[in-house]
């Protein structure tokens, strides 16, 4: 029953958090049929309450289930909901901002348990911060292009006419308005409005 509940559910490789899943099941029951699951390779554990399905591969062992995968189900975006967001030199890098390659990924999450912690998962750094305000699909973007703002001279190693173009291009794909940035940059430092000025970023707002 569980077996089938997965395939249904979930795609190989993608992760598969017990507390998610909503069957008539103890939650005794549900960890001894996991690890039978896993004796009969039909799923493998990550880690403590966490699983996936094998995706096919003829490499030996198949393909593992990478610790970006996990961190981003867990604190970014899972089931349709939206908790959290990238920071920091992870998101600059994901603009051009930087060709610095982060080795720690940088995470702004709901589900952060403290103001700020680094984690290990599987090897990978991660540091996570919990949110000046809940996160969700409507105002994500936003808060993410804030929180970038607070201190984007630590982040760029372009031009600043490069950034400021990088930067407007963002904020036009995403739609965000002058109204998005009225209700959530009182929440930020005051040198987020600075910068913001400075980089000329308020005459592309619609």
């Amino acid at each position: 029953m569980l077996y089938q509940y997965l395939v249904e559910k979930y795609k190989p490789n993608e992760p598969i958090f017990v507390s998610d899943i909503n069957l008539p099941i103890s939650d005794g029951n549900l960890r001894q049929m996991f690890k039978n699951l896993c004796d009969d390779g039909l799923v493998k554990r990550f880690d403590t309450g966490v699983y996936y399905i094998p995706k096919e591969s003829r490499l030996k062992g198949g393909v593992p289930l990478g610790a970006d995968t996990v961190a981003k189900a867990k604190y970014i975006s899972r089931n349709g909901n939206i908790d959290g967001y990238y920071a920091g030199y992870t998101f600059a890098n994901q603009l051009g901002l930087t060709v610095q390659v982060p080795y720690v990924t940088e995470i702004v999450s709901n589900n952060a348990s403290a103001r700020v912690r680094e984690i290990k998962m599987k090897g990978k750094r991660i540091v996570l911060r919990k949110s000046r305000t809940k996160i969700t699909k409507e105002n994500c973007r936003v808060l993410q292009f804030l929180d970038l703002l607070k201190d984007i001279d630590t982040y760029i190693d372009c031009s600043a006419e490069d950034a400021s173009e990088r930067l407007m291009n963002y904020i036009r794909t995403e739609s965000i308005t002058r109204n998005d940035i009225d209700k959530y940059i009182s929440q930020f430092p005051v040198k987020v409005y600075k910068n913001m000025y400075e980089m000329r970023l308020y005459n592309v707002f619609a």
